[in-house]
């Protein structure tokens, strides 16, 4: 039995060794675990294997992360159908030919073109070489829209949902159109002048800037530095004393550099922002302006160098689309298709408390199956005392956590981050606000949202800190009576698979009131138009029996009854007559006794005379 075993596990040894030296068998790795298998594993023989004492576990580890991001960007790719290759579906884009997008603001259709590679985008060849170790083969949709546009040098707006490569669609061309200048134009690299800006709204988001520009500079040969709030002053300044090509950064520090004469604007001919929703969303607007000043009056100068800039976002409202045009008159934008809508390989679920539930105990049911699944979780809050009280909650039930928000030091932030993305051990939980959802490149399987976000533009960002890169993920929305009429909105949206542009609680709430206002007045309409019918219908018989009632009576009575009913009639009628006239005599007398030899005529009685004549003709 002991040989038996051995010889079992030695032969699942050489199978997970032989599939991980194939490339073609490459991805087969995740489904045999091998860290689970070989974690403490003793053989029974003294016999050492020399194909395991080959394997160098940080080249291993390597190709892993490698394979896994290329396997990622395949999945967001646009797939050739597998049924019927020589007869594409019409609907669906194919590779290596043109495409056709409505453009809704113009009324117009244009032609948009899906490479199968990136070289046919235009890169060189040494940018080329950082492509191919990042082991990325096919480009995504941003990426073939934006390319070519930057390698033209157009002033371009990049919008496209979070995680879809909008990094590398502006800096590969950046790197590209650096190294010709040096080659066409002689331009050096010099002290302190830079030629290409990328400011970012926060550090993290520089950092990871900075780290993928550093990745591209192993084979395109360019120096780049970062300086960003938080960081100390004295090494950033060493670095920009240094020959630089690129500088990534916060505006605040950026300018702070300007002022004390570490950096100048002179050379700078590229000028990328990152987030520009973010940027001129999020009070950066007047360092932006303070930043653009001395760029535009330098190309406002007969001989003055222009500059060419480069907005990215994954979002944009229509006022923060107002401001871009007023500040960058002439700028071109460019949106794909999945602007504004949810991520395809993303599960949306919306969990809608009565109200008396706790909140807290319905997030711990959610969050417990899912950790023990192994997931990676962020959980979002609104303000900073629900992210406190979350926090304190989740420790008191043994989950341990890690906090990101305003008031946690950029430094802690940044050692809270790399916690939760280590490998080593039980990964936290990270309790954040919205300061995380934007810009962060993270490998997230669930978001949690304890507190509903106010609008429809803070939900995809936080939703796009899963299911990046084509990889699955999950969002759960935890839906408060007050949050009620925004997240129906969000949700028939997803369904139908519709924009998700300018949707806030307020406008939900007017448009909620505007149509119940115009249901309103509908109702009253009606109501008043019935009521007008029911009154004409009562006007009219009221009228008949006023009216037309008595004639008819006394004509069928002349023609039908006797003669004597009808003297009896004109008897009523005479007698009640003679009692007027009556009346009217004896006040006459009362009014004229006094003086009788005057002749005095009452006017306000007429026909007292046709009265005694009428008298005349009654019967004795």
């Amino acid at each position: 039995m002991m040989q038996k075993a051995m010889m079992a596990a030695t032969s699942r040894t050489l199978l997970f060794v032989s599939l991980l030296s194939s490339p073609k068998h490459f991805s087969y790795y995740p489904f045999l675990k091998p860290s689970r298998v070989f974690r403490g594993f003793k053989p029974f023989c003294s016999a050492p294997s020399p194909i395991l004492t080959t394997i160098d576990p940080d080249d291993l580890k390597h190709s892993m992360l490698l394979e896994r991001l290329r396997t990622r960007h395949l999945k967001h790719s646009a797939k050739l159908p597998s049924s019927s290759p020589s007869m594409p579906p019409q609907n669906l884009p194919v590779l290596g030919q043109e495409t056709e997008a409505y453009d809704k603001g113009k009324g117009k259709k244009k032609k948009k073109i899906m490479a199968d590679s990136f070289e046919e985008l235009g890169l060189s060849e040494e940018v080329m070489g950082a492509v191919r170790e990042m082991g990325i083969e096919v480009p995504t949709e941003i990426q073939c829209i934006g390319i070519p546009s930057v390698l033209e040098e157009k002033s371009v707006v990049l919008g496209s949902h979070t995680g879809s490569g909008k990094t590398l669609a502006y800096m590969l061309p950046l790197v590209q159109l650096l190294r010709r200048d040096e080659a066409m134009l002689g331009m050096l690299t010099k002290p302190r002048r830079p030629r290409a800006v990328v400011l970012c709204p926060t550090r993290e988001l520089s950092e990871q800037v900075f780290r993928v520009a550093k990745s591209i500079s192993h084979h395109a040969r360019f120096r780049s530095t970062m300086v960003s709030g938080g960081g100390r002053l004295r090494p950033q300044e060493d670095s920009l004393n240094n020959p630089i090509d690129m500088v990534v950064g916060t505006p605040g520090r950026v300018l702070q550099h300007i002022d004390d004469g570490n950096m100048v604007y002179g050379d700078i001919k590229y000028l990328v922002l990152d987030e520009a929703d973010t940027m001129f969303d999020r009070g950066f607007g007047p360092d932006i302006r303070k930043f653009l000043g001395p760029l535009k009056n330098r190309a406002l100068k007969p001989n003055g160098q222009g500059f060419q800039t480069i907005l990215v976002t994954a979002t944009m409202t229509k006022a923060v689309q107002k401001l871009i045009d007023e500040e960058f008159q002439g700028i071109e934008h460019l949106r794909t298709s999945t602007l504004h809508k949810k991520i395809a390989s993303a599960h949306h679920d919306f969990i809608k408390l009565s109200g008396s539930e706790n909140k807290l105990e319905a997030l711990l049911q959610v969050l417990e199956p899912s950790l023990a699944k192994g997931n990676r979780v962020m959980v979002f809050c609104n303000t900073l005392n629900s992210s406190r009280a979350v926090d304190h909650f989740l420790g008191e039930n043994q989950i341990s956590t890690v906090n990101y928000h305003g008031e946690v030091p950029a430094e802690q932030r940044v050692e809270n981050l790399n916690k939760f993305k280590s490998d080593d051990g039980d990964c936290p939980t990270l309790v954040c606000t919205d300061l995380a959802a934007r810009g962060l490149d993270l490998d997230v399987n669930h978001v949690i949202m304890f507190d509903f976000p106010l609008n429809s533009i803070d939900y995809l960002h936080r939703t796009g800190r899963t299911a990046r890169m084509g990889a699955k993920g999950k969002v759960t929305s935890l839906v408060a009576k007050k949050d009620l009429l925004l997240a129906e909105r969000i949700e028939a949206a997803i369904r139908k698979n519709e924009s998700l542009e300018s949707l806030t609680v307020d406008n939900v709430r007017r448009d909620t009131a505007r149509t119940r206002i115009t249901e309103q007045k509908g109702k009253n309409v009606k109501l008043f138009k019935t009521s007008n019918q029911k009154n004409k219908t009562k006007a009219v018989s009221a009228s008949v029996r006023t009216s037309g009632k008595e004639p008819t009576i006394a004509k069928s009575v002349k023609s039908t009854a006797p003669a004597k009913p009808s003297k009896k009639i004109v008897k009523v009628s005479k007698s009640l007559k003679t009692a007027k006239t009556s009346a009217v005599q004896k006040k006459n007398r009362s009014v004229g006794g006094s003086s009788e030899g005057k002749k005095l005529k009452v006017v306000g009685f007429r026909g007292q005379a046709s009265s005694s004549k009428r008298e005349s003709f009654t019967p004795s």
